[in-house]
């Protein structure tokens, strides 16, 4: 009798980046990737049962508390693996890397966040070659 295997689909998140970034990244230097906090980003990244209140809440104040529970704790860090992408054409180039969460915080100047300002920062992992 053959022995069944289980395969799981990995979900992956896909980006966009310019290259300055893209390069950085594919070559393993930077280690964040950094997003604003807008409507969209929280769309993709927070779990279904905060959306409701990101207008109340997550833009108001980011460190909020809902259910007593930290809001750190609504990001949604179910994504295996991130697809980046320099440019839009089907032939563009790509990387990949492994998915290792995302928080919210204050990200380097030197890989792209503005003094100050907080956003959402997904931490590459090991890149996917």
């Amino acid at each position: 009798m053959k022995e069944e295997t289980q395969v799981t689909a990995m979900k992956a998140l896909s980006l966009t980046l310019n290259k300055k970034w893209f390069d950085l990244i594919a070559s393993g230097e930077k280690k964040e990737e950094y997003r604003e906090i807008k409507p969209y980003w929280i769309n993709r990244f927070v779990i279904n049962e905060y959306k409701k209140y990101r207008t109340q809440v997550v833009e108001a104040d980011l460190m909020a508390t809902y259910r007593g529970e930290p809001l750190f704790y609504a990001i949604n860090k179910s994504f295996d693996i991130v697809s980046a992408n320099n440019g839009y054409s089907k032939d563009c180039p790509n990387v990949k890397w492994v998915h290792e969460g995302i928080t919210i915080g204050y990200g380097r100047e030197d890989w792209g966040a503005e003094p100050g300002k907080k956003y959402f920062i997904l931490k590459i992992g090991d890149i996917i070659k």
